[in-house]
């Protein structure tokens, strides 16, 4: 059913494999555009307008995060701690800006680290997130979907929205196109 072993998927949804699919085509996308980036790739910005690969892959790791875990099951403290720090999530929730300042930021393969952390515990927790549960309603519900489900589709709707970002940086770098 899954390109990944997913433990305990045996029984899930069709509604939830399409999600868990969806997710993970848009990971793999956003981990081709990341692969072959120098450190200073990633913090490399346009002249007219502030933002980097840095910031991009560090708010993918608190989106998938906030979409995939928290808006399912809310905060774990116990395991979300783990998965990034206050300050992590503090640079790179809704609503922060990149700013040009490389030392404001953790050094890319933390971004890394932590972006593999969230998604290998989504992957964990997700076949748990099935049946009426996906139907339930989010307070206050997101401007892109109102229920779980909803916010699970949006997760690699999301990730691919910044991939699109991560592919014209590495443009505007001057590197080929992946695609």
């Amino acid at each position: 059913m899954f390109d990944h072993n997913y433990p305990n998927s045996d029984g899930v949804s069709e509604r939830l494999s399409i999600a868990i699919r969806h997710i993970e085509f848009a990971r793999k996308y956003s981990g081709s555009l990341l692969e072959d980036l120098e450190d200073d790739d990633w913090f490399w910005s346009p002249a007219q307008f502030t933002t980097h690969i840095a910031w991009q892959a560090g708010h993918l790791a608190m989106s998938q995060y906030g979409l995939t875990l928290f808006q399912q099951r809310g905060r774990d403290l116990a395991v979300d701690k783990e998965l990034m720090s206050s300050k992590f999530r503090k640079l790179f929730m809704r609503g922060t800006q990149p700013i040009t300042d490389r030392e404001a930021y953790p050094p890319p393969a933390e971004i890394l680290a932590t972006l593999d952390r969230v998604h290998d515990q989504m992957r964990k927790e997700i076949v748990t997130f099935d049946g009426d549960q996906l139907d339930h309603p989010l307070g206050p519900p997101h401007a892109a979907f109102a229920t779980r489900y909803g916010a699970l589709l949006f997760a690699g709707d999301h990730e691919m929205i910044h991939a699109g970002q991560i592919g014209m940086l590495r443009r505007l770098m001057g590197k080929q196109p992946l695609r």
